[in-house]
């Protein structure tokens, strides 16, 4: 159990929710260089960084409208009962400095953020940014053992390439992690996937490798318990990664995303799939692709962060179960 109160949130009867600096849930802001760093065991980072998206823009802006609706979060679980700041020591470690000018040189820079975290023992929870965010935190992660990964969204992200040979857009990064060795394919499951298609490339990669892709009407036609032990089973006590792109949950619910698709999950099944990872080895996490010029509510960015606290939760039951 956490007894250092230094990594307790502010509470909403202390100081009301709309006053003071916003952090991630409240937390304390502990920078890379804080002697402070070696006690934290979960981060939560934001990377401001979309040079990777291919349509609408905007997911840069993400970590700050997630950061500010996160002040929503309090101290327990009201569905589960977990107090995860009790259980496991928190902090806002800040954002990557991205260079938005140059997809190379930001990816090495979100790399070598995430190596200075691991090597502190810390467990990453990330919000971007969009979805090309994943492969250089997998660069950091997936080393020197591939990872598992669940990944929630509705789209599989492992095409080749975009406009005639780029490889690095928010479209291909769990192919470039596939064939740089930082995922088990075979230890990889996709839930929600669904939408119009420009062909079949990025369905027929993973069948030829092994990802197990989990479309949208598979999902609704079995429901989400049965569909959620099939991911366990595949991923198993190893460690895995979570990549959650909001788009994965129905536009009624989340409108503020690039890319959305209809036919998706509701606001309550987005919160559920995560709450049925139960034993799941989770060493890493992400929540991608809010957008906040498409969110003007600010209701996507409050289910965003709604789904972070899913997975801190999980995330510390696992790690205080021992």
């Amino acid at each position: 159990m956490s007894s250092d109160s230094f990594f307790h949130p502010v509470s909403g009867f202390d100081l009301p929710r709309f006053a003071g600096v916003p952090t991630f849930m409240r937390l304390p802001h502990v920078e890379l260089d804080n002697p402070r760093l070696k006690d934290v065991q979960v981060g939560f980072i934001g990377s401001p960084w979309d040079s990777g998206t291919t349509n609408r823009p905007g997911p840069r802006h993400g970590p700050r409208q997630l950061r500010d609706l996160s002040t929503m979060i309090r101290a327990q679980n009201g569905a589960t009962g977990v107090r995860p700041f009790e259980m496991v020591n928190c902090a806002d470690l800040g954002d990557v400095a991205p260079n938005p000018a140059d997809i190379q040189d930001a990816m090495d820079r979100i790399t070598r953020f995430f190596e200075t975290v691991r090597a502190h023992g810390i467990r990453p929870i990330t919000a971007g940014g969009d979805h090309l965010n994943s492969l250089p935190i997998l660069r950091a992660l997936g080393t020197p053992e591939p990872l598992g990964m669940v990944h929630f969204d509705s789209h599989t992200d492992l095409f080749h390439s975009y406009f005639g040979g780029n490889m690095y857009t928010h479209g291909t990064p769990f192919r470039r992690a596939i064939e740089e060795s930082l995922l088990d394919p075979k230890r990889v499951v996709q839930i929600g996937i669904r939408g119009s298609t420009y062909d079949s490339e990025d369905r027929d990669f993973a069948d030829s490798v092994g990802v197990r892709v989990i479309p949208i009407e598979e999902f609704h036609a079995r429901g989400v318990e049965d569909v959620m032990a099939e991911a366990r089973e595949i991923v198993g006590t190893k460690p895995t990664y979570l990549s959650y792109d909001i788009d994965f949950i129905d536009p009624a619910f989340a409108p503020g995303t690039g890319t959305p698709e209809v036919g998706g999950p509701n606001s309550y099944q987005a919160l559920q799939v995560i709450r049925l990872l139960d034993r799941v080895n989770i060493v890493g996490a992400d929540l991608v692709e809010v957008s906040p010029p498409f969110d003007a509510s600010g209701a996507t960015a409050f289910l965003g962060v709604s789904v972070m606290f899913e997975i801190l939760c999980q995330m510390a039951v696992t790690m205080t179960r021992g």
